[in-house]
């Protein structure tokens, strides 16, 4: 199901070189990048950064796109622009031996986080740039990795495994024993999908049988179980990077806390307002877990910090390379996917040990083609014009262009803007700057959603917990609907 198109000699010399091998003889390395938007174009600027060609597996939709030109080659994978061409593991395999490829980097999502995929290149004799099948396993399942935790000494929120969805009666005996409020969570969830919140016993007798076949339908598996929810919580993890030995990198914390229907909408790093014991918590947690799992490769550990007890309490590890990595990257001044394939390729990933705090701070916001005052109905279309901001500071992580046809066929993301200052008040005042000069013209986007919070005293402040966005926001628009009548 892949078809190899080879590079043009004539209108791209690297490419051509790349085919044939280095000039002084040796060959170089080859990349398979299965993946689409801007992490294929991160990734696609990772491996050329290491000297590696880069080939990207693209899906019918894709064969035109920014990552498309910036590879060295392409494999088409699938029959359909529409298909679930990137979430079929035994078609990128077949792309990356076909392509000759040594190492495989997923990105997020699709396979990234299957062991699948990881096993088949395994057999193959192609590198995984992530971590082991059995730790991708271990870490998946949320139920998995919280054994893991306990194990490692994670601190953990009271949860229970719902075995029996229909037996209302040990429903209600396991919501007694973990407490109110709660959540309902899929076993094998993700994205903030598969999230209910729970107030009382009646609710979660209600609840828990939707959940679970809801799961079935999303995520292939109805298996759920319920967590103490923490209603003043904010959402702060850490990343980490393994050498699959035993060798733990903490490279400081991100708060992730601006979230809408639970998800991430603006990170930064380091977290605002975190005491240092807080934050040796968060860290030692962290380079506990990887230690046990002799985790290989980039990796995130997620928890909650409650704001008013102070309580940290492990959420999951996410076994890849975050949407967020950047705000790490400029933070620290690291290149944290060129370190991914370095390790991937046998080779020194050349990560410097780094202290709790950066020198640096660094603030994100996801541009998504969304339409915030249609209650952020997604809007694919033709962009017709594009500009980004530049300067000191200023990095944008996009695969849009003048001319582009956002599709229809997978998320809304369509860049990120990324600013680094050194403080946290100047990085804000300079994120203000640069998203006012961004334009984009033909979908509507999210850039009034940014204007909001970024100008928002709350957010100024720091330390906004993840239930804070959605009622500033539906005040906004309740406002805005008054005056526009």
């Amino acid at each position: 199901m892949s078809t190899v198109t080879e590079p043009d000699a004539a209108a791209s010399p690297a490419a051509a070189a790349a085919a044939t091998g280095a000039p002084d003889g040796r060959r170089r390395a080859v990349v398979l990048v299965a993946n689409r938007g801007e992490i294929a174009v991160r990734v696609i600027e990772a491996a050329h950064r290491i000297g590696a060609e880069a080939v990207l597996a693209v899906s019918q939709a894709d064969r035109d796109s920014l990552g498309a030109r910036l590879a060295d080659r392409t494999v088409v994978i699938g029959a359909s622009p529409a298909g679930q061409s990137y979430l079929r593991p035994e078609f990128v395999a077949q792309a990356a031996m076909q392509s000759g490829a040594d190492a495989v980097h997923p990105g997020y999502g699709f396979l990234s986080e299957q062991p699948a995929l990881c096993e088949m290149l395994e057999a193959e004799g192609i590198a995984f740039a992530g971590p082991r099948a059995e730790t991708l396993r271990a870490v998946g399942d949320k139920s998995s990795a919280r054994r893991v935790a306990v194990e490692a000494g994670v601190p953990v929120a009271t949860a229970a495994s719902v075995d029996h969805p229909d037996d209302l009666d040990e429903v209600r005996r396991l919501g007694d024993e973990v407490g109110y409020p709660l959540l309902i969570k899929a076993v094998h969830g993700g994205g903030g999908r598969g999230i209910r919140l729970v107030e009382s016993a009646e609710d979660l007798l209600r609840l828990v049988p939707q959940a679970a076949a809801e799961a079935r339908v999303a995520f292939g598996n109805g298996d759920v179980y319920l967590e103490r929810y923490y209603g003043a919580a904010r959402h702060v993890e850490v990343q980490v990077f393994g050498d699959g030995e035993g060798r733990a990198l903490v490279f400081g914390d991100r708060d992730c806390s601006v979230q809408r229907r639970h998800q991430k909408l603006i990170e930064e790093c380091p977290a605002p307002g975190i005491s240092d014991e807080r934050r040796r918590i968060l860290h030692d947690s962290s380079r506990a877990l990887v230690r046990l799992l002799k985790y290989r490769g980039a990796g995130t550990v997620e928890f909650l910090v409650d704001t008013l007890s102070e309580d940290v309490v492990f959420l999951e590890m996410n076994a890849r390379i975050q949407v967020e990595h950047p705000v790490t990257e400029e933070a620290f001044g690291v290149d944290l996917v060129a370190a991914q394939l370095r390790l991937a390729l046998g080779l020194d990933p050349e990560l410097p040990e780094v202290p709790a705090l950066p020198p640096a701070a660094a603030i994100e916001v996801r541009i998504n083609a969304e339409n915030p005052e249609e209650d952020f109905r997604p809007h694919p279309g033709l962009i017709t014009r594009v500009e980004w901001p530049r300067g000191p500071g200023i990095r944008v992580e996009t695969h849009v262009e003048d001319g582009y046809a956002f599709p229809p066929f997978y998320d809304s993301l369509m860049a990120k803007l990324i600013v680094r200052a050194h403080s946290r008040d100047a990085a804000l005042a300079a994120l203000r700057s640069a998203a006012s000069r961004v334009l984009i013209e033909g979908v509507p986007t999210t850039l009034t959603l940014h204007d909001f919070v970024l100008s928002h005293p709350d957010f100024a402040r720091g330390a906004v917990s993840t239930s804070w966005f959605g009622p500033v926001w539906a005040e906004r628009e309740s406002q805005r609907k008054e005056t526009a009548q």
